[in-house]
């Protein structure tokens, strides 16, 4: 699934065009915390320089898709096809009546006029990765240097890293001055269960109130559905702490090993907890909260 940095002239289908729809039944005002939008290309080119070039994926698509799965809010986070420039996560914004605001993603050196003005468009936090295939270059220590800004204007940080990261990026993101959401349950690998040193050391790091974690990417850490080990995991962070979880399906699943169905994904948060208190929280509560809808 993953595009050769050699091969950007070919588009990769990163998503199901029919997914299945699904048995369970989501709760009025259920968010999808994560996606992205990928295009138009004849509307909003990719940056020249970029690990992938993926099919179109426009906000039209996505629109249809929670429509399909009963969700009416969301987050979508840009991409990094897209590069700095958020316009097209911007044009998707405007287009969701309100329901659909954003993630930005930005140079450590963005001045406080452009987040200001991101802000009041609609996002809700700026994105930095670290993970090998979408670069690792920005020192952590910078990163946090601009969360005091970041919670003035009321945007929070979201941070997306290899697993065993957690350990190191951990300790200088708890000198974070706005919320911190991790993403995709800190990409651990679900074979190593709850027990795994990784995932003990996610549980411990989102123990501080600070943090919240994305209960989204179980088909990630998991190698094939229906995601057994990926579900236990999600199951025990919503446990673990209610009140700071988010989930998301991650459409139209950029970089992955095999294109997931979007109604599975929304049918294993049967798994996820038997508590209907966390479920609303999960869907509904938590977002609306810290996402401000």
């Amino acid at each position: 699934m993953t595009t050769a940095a050699t091969d950007l002239q070919t588009p990769v289908q990163t998503y199901m065009q029919a997914p299945s729809r699904p048995r369970f039944a989501l709760p009025e005002n259920t968010c999808d915390t994560h996606v992205h939008v990928f295009g138009p290309v004849s509307e909003f080119p990719y940056a020249p320089v970029r690990g992938f070039t993926p099919a179109d994926a426009g906000k039209d698509r996505l629109f249809a898709l929670h429509r399909h799965l009963g969700v009416t809010r969301c987050v979508i986070v840009q991409s990094a096809c897209h590069g700095h420039d958020n316009t097209v996560v911007e044009d998707a914004i405007a287009a969701g009546a309100g329901n659909y605001l954003g993630v930005a993603l930005v140079p450590v050196e963005v001045g406080r006029a452009e987040l200001a003005r991101l802000a009041a468009a609609g996002f809700r936090a700026v994105r930095f990765n670290f993970m090998k295939h979408l670069g690792t270059g920005t020192p952590v220590e910078e990163v946090v240097a601009l969360t005091p800004v970041l919670a003035d204007l009321g945007m929070h940080l979201q941070i997306h890293f290899e697993s065993a990261l957690v350990h190191t990026l951990g300790l200088v993101l708890r000198q974070s001055a706005c919320e911190v959401v991790i993403d995709h349950m800190g990409r651990v690998d679900a074979r190593e269960g709850v027990e795994g040193r990784d995932f003990q050391g996610l549980l411990r790091l989102v123990e501080d109130p600070r943090f919240y974690v994305k209960v989204s990417g179980i088909d990630r850490i998991d190698a094939a559905p229906p995601y057994t080990q990926g579900v236990a995991l999600a199951r025990a962070l919503v446990s673990h702490v209610p009140d700071r979880v988010l989930w998301g399906t991650d459409w139209p699943h950029p970089n992955h090993t095999h294109i997931p169905d979007d109604g599975a994904l929304v049918d294993a948060l049967a798994g996820f907890t038997s508590d209907p208190r966390h479920l609303q929280a999960l869907l509904v509560d938590n977002p609306a909260r810290l996402y401000r809808f």
